[in-house]
């Protein structure tokens, strides 16, 4: 029985890695025939979509949910895709265990951010981009972190993304209470809440 390479693409929801176009049967030379006649497009090294799909949403989050599926967005860019944040972020921000090998990427740049194991495991959401599971930190969890890293991010950044949460959002004090406790900032964020109450 011959091998259908679109069929087995559709049915995987339209985009594969090589690794697992080959696993269902379609070879190097097959993918390489459909990227070269227009059929497939490479978003990313080893990641094969249908060029019939609708565009790409934000082809960025996709390639590194795609490639780093171990990552979790952080910081300004999980501010961003919550859009609590008129930041636009250059490089794509992720989490990782502390002890974990960092990924690599040509494209997207990351922004690596090594995370305690109960930090990294907290508030971690998983939200379905064109067909992907992309994992992100919740908007509560993103501003719990954002205080963490506030040094580094810029205290402006912090203040703004919380007055637009608050606006934008249901405010939930007690959950971004929660989250900054495991991130041991609980006595920073406190008084900050208590004046958006």
């Amino acid at each position: 029985m011959k091998t259908d390479p679109v069929k087995i693409f559709r049915r995987c929801g339209g985009q594969l890695r090589m690794s697992e176009a080959i696993k269902q049967g379609i070879s190097r030379y097959m993918l390489y025939s459909l990227r070269d006649k227009g059929v497939i497009e490479q978003i990313s090294r080893g990641v094969y979509r249908l060029i019939e799909l609708p565009p790409v949403s934000n082809p960025d989050l996709l390639t590194v949910a795609l490639r780093c599926p171990n990552a979790v967005v952080c910081l300004i860019s999980a501010l961003s895709f919550h859009d609590i944040t008129t930041q636009i972020p250059h490089e794509v921000s992720v989490a990782i265990l502390r002890d974990s090998h960092p990924p690599s990427l040509e494209y997207p740049p990351l922004l690596i951010h090594r995370f305690t194991e109960q930090a990294y495991q907290a508030g971690i959401e998983e939200h379905r981009i064109d067909g992907v599971t992309v994992k992100v930190y919740s908007a509560e969890k993103t501003l719990a972190d954002c205080f963490k890293f506030r040094n580094k991010i810029g205290m402006d950044v912090v203040l703004e993304a919380l007055k637009l949460y608050k606006s934008r959002k249901k405010f939930d004090h007690k959950k971004i209470l929660e989250y900054a406790k495991i991130c041991r900032v609980d006595k920073i964020v406190r008084p900050y809440l208590e004046a958006s109450i």
